[in-house]
């Protein structure tokens, strides 16, 4: 226990101090890392939590994102942009959702993916609110402030790095009392028999339309801090492929760990980092990098760290 709560602090420092020692590129990828942690974080409410599996939530990613980007190029106010692209991908997921959580399996998953691709074909339709396949472009990087008490300029990358990293912390710590509340229990218990929860006179449907609205919400707020780093959105976020990012990297960091889909996040994006530095069609030497780390590491990297490598870094001397 003493060991984690270390390696939390050093990566806690760690992020603290990247600004001071990497360039703009190491921020650039810090951040993606932190978007894809949220991202993933919420999915992982979803799957590893209440065993469901869905294939839409880049649909309420990009959500959250044309929400932040519309609000940006009307009133320039990075807050209230990611609070309206958070809120708006929580009630699209509300909305879907109560459609959605009446079936599961197979069923819920292929429900998920139809209303995802549906969001994303809006994307690509509605030119009038999305600007369709030319996207939304010139978003600003809005200053962080409240009229009255501060105002911070974010065109820097460092500063603007700062804020996603507190809101990203902040959000993490959230779901992390989230899981280990008797809400999470219950998502737990759902998740491995279903009927025993029912039994005991718990709505199924209620806890896993919350399920599905959290992490709907955690896409949104994903999402919305794409917009102001990239000062454009486009459709293709809105693809099912790009649902299946928080699915790879779950799948990788390890399902039923809370840190699971964080330690994914930093894993893809180093992997993919190197690979495409070397060949273009890096897609195939990283899905099988994937596929081999998910067949040696069962359960997860960090099921294997925990269970493997800790014990042994921890292990005590037997007394003379």
């Amino acid at each position: 226990m003493r060991l984690k709560t270390l390696l939390l602090i050093l990566l806690i420092l760690l992020l603290l101090l990247i600004p001071a020692f990497g360039g703009k590129y190491i921020l650039y990828m810090a951040i993606h890392i932190l978007i894809l942690s949220v991202f993933a974080l919420g999915f992982n409410l979803l799957l590893g939590y209440t065993g469901l599996l869905s294939f839409g939530q880049a649909g309420f990613f990009a959500v959250g994102s044309y929400a932040c980007a519309k609000i940006l190029l009307v009133m320039p106010s990075l807050l209230l942009g990611v609070i309206a692209g958070t809120l708006a991908g929580g009630i699209s997921a509300l909305i879907l959702g109560y459609l959605c959580v009446r079936h599961s399996r197979i069923y819920f998953s292929m429900l998920t993916l139809s209303f995802g691709m549906m969001i994303y074909s809006l994307a690509w339709k509605w030119r009038d609110v999305t600007g369709g396949d030319d996207g939304l472009v010139g978003i600003p990087r809005a200053p962080l402030e409240i009229p009255g008490i501060f105002s911070i300029n974010m065109s820097s990358m460092g500063n603007y790095y700062y804020f996603v990293l507190i809101i990203s912390l902040i959000a993490i710590f959230i779901i992390y009392r989230m899981v280990h509340s008797p809400f999470g229990l219950t998502l737990k218990g759902i998740r491995d028999s279903e009927n025993r929860v029912a039994y005991a006179g718990i709505s199924i449907r209620t806890y896993r339309l919350l399920s599905f609205t959290i992490a709907g919400l955690y896409a949104g707020l994903a999402g919305s801090f794409l917009p102001p780093l990239e000062n454009t959105v486009t459709p293709p976020i809105a693809h099912w492929t790009h649902s299946a990012e928080p699915v790879m990297v779950t799948l990788l960091g390890g399902i039923h760990t809370f840190s699971g889909p964080i330690v994914g996040s930093i894993l893809f994006y180093i992997i993919k980092d190197i690979i495409v530095r070397y060949t273009q069609y890096w897609l195939i030497l990283f899905g099988s990098i994937v596929i081999l780390l998910v067949l040696v590491f069962r359960g997860g990297v960090v099921i294997f760290f925990t269970e493997k490598i800790l014990p042994m870094l921890s292990r005590r001397s037997p007394p003379p």
